[in-house]
């Protein structure tokens, strides 16, 4: 991999809060978000288990991917946490404890919405350390079955400008097959702090009919109610309305964004995915943090 330059970290100037229901568990769920100094990363705290219960957001802490993703084992788990991670990741804030007293934060609608507004009306202040911007030097693919998820390399010809301090690019093709009630939709996003809360942020998770359902036979979203969330039946949402023609797919940039934050580093280049989801998600994380851990040793001794 390829530095290309080095921005301020950055973390909460002041502590914020919410509550809301859990999808999974129906709970009601006190959420905090904290100032944390530098090079702390993203970490999540379980104050129901005490003070010391904590789980960083990094890629070797995943234990699940299936519709989620979900970091640490047993009783000292949290679930669904793409969406807080996202928002994080989104706005360009590095450090911050996040404080939960459940096994998963909020779910409130979806979307990463809530937790921007929040995180906006706490501020932010920089601090005294960097955070390096990586590219890679060819591309990086990751399949399973028909899904691929690949990074590939930044365009020579696209001026970096660390004052907008995100030269990424995500498409993301969607496709549940030419007789599904989600139609086919491509979304491509230049991913900026600003562009991230007015064009993502506020696209909420979704999924068929069949498979609320099914949730629901497994005791599963006791509290939500199917027009809480983006459910398609056969004719389109059910009790609910897009707010973007392409919300789907913009929903699903959202998710790559927060499972892409557990790398712990920013990235820079064209993502393009084609019916991924959280597992491709974790596992190109997985073979760039590989590739980072063979090129810090030398840009180390190069720096020296």
């Amino acid at each position: 991999m390829k530095k290309l330059y080095e921005r301020q970290q950055r973390t909460l100037a002041r502590p914020v809060e919410l509550q809301g229901v859990g999808f999974l568990t129906g709970q009601t769920v006190r959420l905090r978000f904290r100032p944390a100094q530098a090079s702390t990363g993203v970490v999540f705290v379980r104050t129901d288990l005490g003070p010391g219960a904590c789980i960083a957001a990094r890629a070797d802490l995943v234990t699940g991917t299936q519709r989620r993703t979900t970091l640490g084992r047993g009783a000292l788990s949290i679930g669904l946490v793409e969406h807080v991670l996202a928002a994080l990741a989104g706005l360009h804030i590095d450090n911050c404890y996040v404080e939960l007293d459940a096994p998963e934060p909020p779910g409130l609608d979806g979307s990463a919405r809530h937790f921007v507004e929040l995180l906006r009306t706490a501020g932010v202040r920089s601090l005294p350390a960097k955070r390096t911007v990586w590219t890679v030097t060819e591309p990086v693919v990751v399949r399973q079955g028909d899904s691929t998820l690949s990074l590939h390399p930044l365009d020579p010809n696209n001026r970096i400008d660390p004052a907008n301090q995100s030269p990424l690019r995500i498409s993301y093709f969607l496709d549940y097959g030419p007789l599904a009630p989600i139609h086919r939709q491509v979304h491509t996003q230049n991913v900026t702090p600003t562009s991230f809360a007015s064009d993502i942020a506020y696209c909420r998770t979704f999924l068929l009919e069949e498979e609320a359902l099914a949730f629901q036979k497994q005791g599963l979203g006791a509290r939500t109610k199917i027009s809480d969330l983006l459910v398609f039946g056969p004719h389109g949402p059910i009790d609910n309305k897009l707010r973007y023609a392409d919300e789907p797919a913009r929903h699903k940039i959202l998710d790559i964004i927060g499972d892409l934050s557990l790398l712990g580093h920013d990235l820079a280049g064209h993502i393009v995915a084609h019916r991924s989801g959280h597992p491709l998600n974790v596992e190109l994380v997985r073979q760039l943090d590989q590739q980072l851990q063979a090129t810090l040793p030398r840009h180390h001794l190069a720096a020296a």
